[in-house]
């Protein structure tokens, strides 16, 4: 490319976006890359402050900023990812359907470490429904060289970038609890899960009414796996009080515990465990009655990673403490807020 003034550019090519900013209204290309400049675009360039542009004059070794970010789109993008068309030498990657985006952070931090190369996401392991733009990615120069995109490629051994599909489960739900065994208040928690669960594309396959004792609560635990539970949820008895015994249930059904207690709030007394039945290794969750009431828990951030089938570990849960704190904002934002990131 090579730069020449602005009125001796009709005719020419343009080789990028020429970007126009409306200061508190708009920012966007007024022309794009592959213009053929006219007499009367001379006074709009002059407008947006150019007196000089650049122009296609091909060099060896040396790629375009579009060329560049497609190349590092087809490096670093991974499965059910929409790519967008460059735009101002960028292109955004959407998903293309409802699930767990999942980005590896050390390979992102090393191809932004080349220099001249930049590759922005939303933060790993959040729930993102399908469009939802996720990830950007453009070089800073207008051309850059080709050595350069090799290193980027080659460093690359897997998606940098991916949406993983959630599982379609069926869920048994154990609700726990003397006072609504024997009626004398009504259960609230099931109707919740089943409109977190459907949210997440799984469903309650059914719910199982226990008192407090634990014989009772584990035989309602192995009845779910017995009958091909993908996933089972014990609800209440998660504390410290004397009559809450589910973590003992929970053991006592043969589960083994991964984790219990969490450094996440609300959902401090979230229980991770998992048992095996007919459909194999099973995760069964201990849930807090914090989940009922609270719009973003530590459900949100462990089961959307069960159902994508990453496995969840005690050291996973011991990490989800740095972003674990929910601030208990006036109105609540979630997802679009820092909780659980």
């Amino acid at each position: 490319m090579k730069t020449i003034h602005v009125h001796e550019a009709v005719g020419s090519v343009l080789c990028h976006d020429i970007t126009r900013i409306v200061p508190g209204e708009s920012k966007g290309p007024v022309f794009s890359k592959g213009h053929v400049v006219r007499p009367e675009d001379i006074k709009v360039l002059l407008e947006v402050g150019k007196e000089h542009l650049y122009v296609f004059e091909p060099l060896p070794g040396m790629v375009h900023e579009n060329d560049a970010a497609a190349r590092i789109v087809a490096a670093t993008a991974g499965s059910n990812l929409t790519a967008g068309k460059p735009k101002e030498g960028r292109i955004n990657l959407s998903a293309a359907c409802d699930g767990l985006l999942k980005i590896d952070v050390p390979t992102l931090a090393r191809i932004n470490g080349l220099g001249e190369i930049t590759v922005a996401t939303l933060h790993s392991l959040q729930f993102v429904t399908k469009g939802r733009p996720v990830a950007g990615m453009r070089v800073v120069p207008l051309m850059i060289e080709e050595e350069k995109l090799r290193s980027m490629e080659e460093m690359v051994s897997h998606p940098v970038v991916e949406v993983l599909p959630l599982a379609h489960a069926k869920v048994g739900v154990v609700t726990t609890g003397s006072e609504v065994y024997y009626g004398r208040i009504q259960d609230a928690f099931g109707p919740v899960l089943r409109k977190k669960f459907a949210k997440l594309g799984s469903s309650v396959m059914g719910q199982t009414l226990t008192s407090d004792e634990v014989d009772m609560t584990a035989a309602a635990i192995v009845d779910f796996l017995h009958q091909g539970a993908d996933m089972i949820v014990v609800t209440g008895g998660m504390s410290v009080d004397p009559d809450d015994r589910t973590p003992t249930a929970i053991r006592a059904s043969g589960a083994e515990i991964v984790s219990y207690g969490a450094p996440v709030y609300p959902g401090a007394m979230f229980l991770l465990a998992h048992a095996t039945g007919p459909r194999g290794r099973v995760p069964v969750l201990g849930l807090p009655g914090c989940v009922m009431y609270h719009k973003a828990s530590i459900f949100d951030l462990v089961v959307p990673r069960l159902l994508a089938g990453l496995e969840v570990t005690a050291e996973d849960v011991a990490g989800m403490g740095h972003g674990g704190f929910c601030a208990s904002c006036p109105e609540c934002t979630y997802p679009i807020c820092p909780f659980g990131k």
